[in-house]
């Protein structure tokens, strides 16, 4: 007796077939990615957006339970009570300062909270936000009147202690 054997070819795709799935998952891709780095620049716009609108209102904030923007004095010496520090050396620029810590009614700044001196702040909890336009938050503080769009540069923010005007630094 004699056993035929049924061999059944399996059949695949062809070169010509795989490359045309190839160069339609090209061109899908090639239309894909550019929409992804749009909306990666749109977050970052949107972030910077409210940072800025963040920033300007906590200065608002401070100029009207101390009537100057931060910023407008300088750190200096003061004792703070319940063991808290004074923050920032004895002539340095307080925008800083003034906003992440507790301050008196002429600006200076103390790590501890005091009822009867310093009551004011903080305003920002978590510090100075970063630019995301730029590379940082550092803030430069001018007190020309006339901020302007010159820039230094310094990736941060630039904000003019007399007007009260915050623009990026970038």
């Amino acid at each position: 007796m004699r056993k035929s054997l049924n061999i059944t070819q399996s059949s695949g795709f062809t070169l010509v077939e795989l490359l045309i799935v190839v160069i339609i998952l090209a061109i899908l891709a090639a239309i894909v990615v550019p929409q992804f780095s749009a909306t990666t620049d749109d977050a970052r716009q949107s972030a910077y957006d409210s940072n800025l609108a963040s920033l300007r209102a906590v200065a608002e904030l401070y100029r009207q339970q101390h009537g100057a923007y931060p910023g407008a004095v300088a750190a200096s010496s003061t004792t703070c009570i319940n063991g808290a520090n004074q923050t920032g050396a004895v002539g340095t620029p307080s925008f800083p300062l003034q906003l992440v810590n507790y301050t008196n009614a002429v600006g200076q700044a103390c790590t501890g909270f005091d009822a009867n001196q310093f009551r004011f702040g903080p305003y920002l909890k978590e510090g100075i936000p970063d630019n995301p336009l730029g590379t940082n938050n550092t803030v430069t503080v001018v007190n020309t009147g006339v901020l302007g769009l010159a820039s230094g540069g310094t990736g941060g923010w630039r904000f003019d202690s007399i007007t009260g005007e915050l623009i990026g630094d970038h």
